[in-house]
Parts: structure tokens; C-alpha cells; sequence
């Protein structure tokens, strides 16, 4: 495994693609994206640990999501089942890294939110964590100033935090890299590229925003208001958008280490 260095213009060919990924398979990947969505509801009922036990579970997702593409790329049929590829397929220590990872994740993103709450007295937390009624969009927009900084101050700190899990839960499985030096390696992959990933972030911001913007003014044209059919067309506008997004975390993967995993299960068996 080496780490590749990209000009910025990369991040356009990975933002191409991923929606080029997408298009391979459209409804197994939203498919994909629906059960892990269901996942996420029904983990998160369960009592006290719900709201942030999902977290632990999202680097083991992420190695199932990419194996998704991995197949996808090579022809294979995507099945809902290699969600869960990443805590089956490479061994037992591979599975506790994972594990470890995303403990690691659950601490940062605390840290992240209590950073947050140092302003808005926890509201931006609690909305997260869909904690009580109290905790809504409403409550931080009444926080004034303090609401925008609190999001503001999380944003910002998120930024460092996707850049140490952007690549660590591949790395861990498919190259047997322990967890810090995952870390390490995917923050130093990330900062290396960073004009490639500013690019890259700044295409799907816009994709976001002008889709949002673009339904919405189509909406009103119809005479549509925000009633039950307008909310579900924005909602698949959304999920169809943030799952070609996930795709396209395999292209920077690839854009950026040019390789395969190290020990798939394919290769094991050969």
C-alpha cells in the first residue's frame, strides 16, 4: 500500500466517479442505503445507549458499504447482506478493530458536541441525538448567535474528525492496519489531498444545495405545497444524492492508494 498524491482536479474525477458507480446499480445501492438506514432505527430504540450506539457500528458499515462498490465495479450482484462484510469476512481481530474504531468514533464526536454545547447549552447535541422535545432545528435557530456557533464550532470540529475515519475503517480490513496507525494513515491521506477532497466536497455541496433549491422552486411552480408527496419527493432527492455519495468514498479510496484490499475473501479462497 502506497499513499498517492492527486492534483485538486482529482476530486471532480472522484465526484464523477461516484455518481458513474451509482448508475452501475441504482436500485441495489438505494436498496443498500434503506437498510442501513433501517438499521440505524432500529439499533437506535434500544433503551439509554440507542441514540449513540449507531456510531459504534459505522466504520464496520463503511468497509460493508465499500465492499458494496468493490462488487459493483467488478460485476458482481450487491446483496443488503455485505453491510455487515466488514464484522464477518476478515477475522475476528479485524472485527474488534472495527470495534475499536468505533468507540473511538462515539469518543470524538462527544468531544465534538460538547465543545458545541459550550454555547448552546447542549441543544445541538440533544437534536442530534433526537433527544426529548426541547431538542429541535427550532430551539438552536431561537439560540440566535449562540445556535450558529455551536453548529459552526461542530462543523468545524467534525472536519478533523472525518479526516482520522475517512480511510481507517478500509485500512483496518482490507490491509490489517491497527487502529490508531489507520488513523494516523487516513488524516495524512486526507491532509495530503486536501486540494483534491476541497474540490471533491465543494462539487457535492453544490449538487446538495442546487437540488434542494431546484425542487423546491419546481414545487411551488406546480402549486405543490409542503404536503406529504412534496416532503417524500425531497427525501428521495436526498437519499438518492447521499447514496451516490457514498459511493464515490471508494473512488477517493482508489484515487488515493490505487490498490484492492490486501486479504479479501475472494483472494483468500485462491
Amino acid at each position: 500500500m502506497q499513499l498517492i498524491e492527486v492534483p485538486a482536479k482529482a476530486g471532480y474525477v472522484w465526484f464523477r466517479q461516484g455518481i458513474w458507480l451509482f448508475r452501475r446499480n441504482p436500485l441495489a445501492f438505494v436498496t443498500l442505503f434503506f437498510t442501513y438506514l433501517l438499521a440505524i432505527m432500529l439499533v437506535s430504540l434500544v433503551p439509554v445507549i440507542g441514540a449513540a450506539l449507531p456510531l459504534l457500528f459505522i466504520p464496520g458499515v463503511a468497509v460493508g458499504f465499500m465492499a458494496a462498490c468493490r462488487d459493483a465495479v467488478a460485476g458482481k450482484p450487491v446483496m443488503p447482506t455485505i453491510l455487515v462484510d466488514g464484522f464477518r469476512s476478515y477475522g475476528q481481530v479485524t472485527t474488534q478493530r472495527l470495534f475499536v474504531l468505533g468507540a473511538l468514533y462515539v469518543a470524538a464526536m462527544g468531544l465534538v458536541f460538547a465543545a458545541s454545547a459550550l454555547l448552546d447549552g447542549g441543544v445541538l447535541f440533544g437534536m442530534m441525538m433526537g433527544a426529548g422535545s426541547n431538542a429541535t432545528p427550532d430551539a438552536l435557530a431561537a439560540q440566535g448567535m449562540n445556535g450558529i456557533g455551536a453548529l459552526l464550532v461542530a462543523t468545524a470540529l467534525y472536519v478533523p474528525v472525518s479526516m482520522l475515519f475517512w480511510f481507517a475503517p478500509v485500512l483496518t480490513a482490507w490491509h490489517d492496519i491497527p487502529p490508531v496507525k489507520a488513523l494516523f494513515f487516513s488524516i495524512v491521506s486526507c491532509w495530503r489531498n486536501r486540494g483534491a477532497f476541497l474540490v471533491y466536497g465543494l462539487l457535492w455541496f453544490g449538487v446538495a444545495i442546487g437540488t434542494s433549491v431546484t425542487l423546491s422552486l419546481l414545487l411551488q411552480a406546480l402549486g405543490a405545497d409542503m404536503n406529504t408527496g412534496a416532503v417524500a419527493v425531497m427525501m428521495l432527492a436526498t437519499i438518492v444524492i447521499l447514496t451516490m455519495l457514498y459511493c464515490s468514498f471508494y473512488a477517493t479510496y482508489r484515487g488515493c492508494y490505487g490498490v484492492q484490499e490486501k486479504n479479501s475473501p475472494e483472494e483468500s479462497k485462491t
